[in-house]
């Protein structure tokens, strides 16, 4: 299994990268260096930009370039309404669905002019790769369902906090679909367009790279899953570059996300 998945596979890209750098060093290079800047740039949006608690950056933005209305409804919206808390949710899942998606599919059309399929967007071979999915996904549920029962885990989910006595549907359910969403723009981040955006100038070592600002967005989170995010960028990068797909990644990372919602709520009386 380590041969088929990482052995072979950093020897395969490795060897790409070796051929492009000899074709056009030039055009690898600049391929990666928007890839870079791209990921500096959503790491900043959604920093300052992407959060309920730091939406007054984008509503005092909005207003200044005179979209004044926009900002006013916005910050209702988020503040006043009597749907704040379900408003907030949306905020912070429409932005990295933005930021994820958006700007990086952006970017692949008009400014790398390349296919989105060269970055994880394919379907091809989807039904070669499932099995080793399939076994992550059997070695991981009762990792996390035991974590489930820690009190940091208990604190930290669900985002969407269900009042007492408050039912599923409609605001979790809806919740949880953009939960997932966000998750496909993710793995399309960090395991497409980043990994496969420098794969030609770094051969397999575009995974570490990847993996740095992976672990910084789990910062916050409870400590072991800031330490697996580690492992799971790496084996999720690696699979990405096997496969040259994204999508069993995007269904691995939303059964782990929404079962542990779930999990927490099972354990806090709501289900």
């Amino acid at each position: 299994m380590w041969k088929t998945y990482i052995s072979d596979v950093r020897k395969e890209v490795d060897e790409e990268s070796a051929a492009a750098l000899k074709e056009d060093r030039r055009e690898a290079e600049r391929t990666m260096l928007v890839v870079v800047f791209t990921l500096m740039g959503v790491l900043f949006f959604l920093r300052f930009y992407g959060n309920s608690g730091r939406a007054i950056h984008l509503i005092n933005l909005l207003d200044a370039v005179g979209f004044d209305l926009w900002a006013e409804d916005l910050k209702y919206a988020l503040y006043r309404s009597d749907n704040a808390r379900f408003n907030q949710r949306v905020f912070w899942a429409v932005s990295r669905i933005f930021a994820y998606f958006v700007i990086p599919m952006f970017v692949i059309r008009f400014v790398l002019k390349k296919r989105f399929s060269d970055f994880g967007l394919s379907f091809a071979g989807l039904g070669k790769s499932w099995r080793i999915y399939l076994l992550l996904a059997a070695i991981m549920t009762p990792i996390f369902f035991i974590a489930s029962y820690g009190d940091a885990f208990q604190a930290k989910y669900p985002y969407y906090k269900l009042r007492a006595g408050e039912s599923l549907w409609p605001w979790f359910i809806a919740w949880e679909l953009l939960y997932a969403i966000q998750f496909a723009g993710l793995e399309f981040f960090y395991r497409g367009f980043l990994v496969h955006g420098m794969k030609r100038r770094f051969g397999y070592a575009a995974i570490w790279v990847m993996v740095i600002p992976y672990l910084t967005i789990h910062f916050g989170k409870p400590p072991s899953e800031a330490l697996g995010s580690i492992f799971a960028g790496f084996i999720l990068g690696t699979l990405c570059l096997k496969s040259r797909s994204i999508w069993w990644g995007v269904a691995l990372h939303v059964w782990v996300a929404c079962s542990m919602d779930f999990l927490s709520l099972w354990h806090n009386g709501h289900l």
